[in-house]
């Protein structure tokens, strides 16, 4: 079968060869893949891959041969599923634990954006704790997750500040919910009660000041690749007793197939909007791939295959 395996080559992070079609384990169904979604992480991963390791985490297709445990879809199904790799392929076994059916009126290209940064969205704001009524503070609202969050957050009762360099970003993430939208961390008009942050590096520390004594700041990202520092008398300037949480969406539970469906219940109902910036055969993956880590992509990448 066909698979894209990584280069190594930042010019040309990915190239399509032959490869060995998987042989799934006893719990693990077989999905023709009809469309996946690359994410902007993965973009960094591919600078120094690992030897035999294949990426792609978020796919949509069909169910070909269900697990031989009897768990999961049992016949020929849609399906969006979350693999740990390998997924950039024509088939790809996925653990029954990470897949969810389709119904019919949730599209394949809208399946193939939902896992990754919808899992992170939801996980991440349960882990925020109750939003009702609260002021949130968010930083690199611009990608994927950054999308699921405002529309997530917004429709559960929060004020949502969205931070992203683009005005036309904004503009949307305004229409999914956002209360106020500013371009820079420093603009942004706390006290908040959580602050979600993404960026890393200063962004860290001036979202931390923005911080309502006692609030929450869950730290889920470095997009700028740029450590942190904090110094702990700057919490005397405002966010005394506040509350500095790493964050990641697979700490909790690895088994993701309840949030898989409840992602793809809320698409259904019209009440998330998966936002794809770019729809695009698979030939156009590493390129795609490129504009996402240079940030010329809103939202999503979707590639689908032939």
């Amino acid at each position: 079968m066909k698979a894209f395996v990584p280069t190594g080559d930042p010019a040309e992070p990915v190239v399509l060869a032959d490869v060995a079609e998987p042989t799934p384990g006893p719990d693990e169904a077989l999905v023709k893949v009809e469309a996946f979604s690359v994410n902007r992480g993965e973009t960094f991963r591919l600078e120094q891959p690992v030897p035999g390791e294949r990426p792609g985490k978020d796919i949509a297709g069909l169910v070909v041969q269900p697990a031989a445990d009897g768990s999961g879809p049992s016949g020929i199904t849609r399906v969006v599923g979350h693999p740990m790799s390998g997924g950039w392929a024509e088939y790809v076994a996925v653990p029954t634990g990470a897949l969810a059916e389709l119904p019919d009126s949730v599209s394949t290209h809208q399946g193939a954006a939902l896992p990754l940064a919808g899992l992170t969205a939801l996980r991440l704001l349960r882990t925020a704790g109750p939003v009702l009524g609260r002021r949130i503070l968010l930083t690199g609202a611009s990608g994927g997750v950054g999308h699921y969050v405002t529309e997530l957050a917004a429709a559960a009762g929060a004020e949502v500040t969205a931070v992203t360099r683009d005005a036309e970003r904004g503009a949307r993430l305004a229409e999914l919910g956002a209360a106020d939208i500013v371009h820079d961390v420093a603009d942004a008009q706390g006290p908040y009660d959580i602050v979600l942050e993404s960026t890393g590096g200063q962004a860290l520390a001036t979202a931390l000041a923005r911080l309502a004594r006692r609030g929450t700041l869950v730290w889920f990202g470095q997009a700028s690749r740029t450590p942190a520092t904090l110094d702990f008398f700057d919490f005397f300037a405002g966010p005394e007793s506040a509350v500095v949480r790493h964050f990641h969406y697979l700490d909790a539970d690895t088994r993701l197939d309840d949030d898989l469906a409840t992602l793809v219940r809320l698409t259904a109902e019209g009440r998330l909007h998966p936002e794809m910036g770019r729809v695009t055969d698979w030939a156009g993956t590493a390129t795609a791939l490129t504009d996402l880590r240079e940030r010329r992509i809103r939202g999503k990448a979707v590639l689908t295959l032939s």
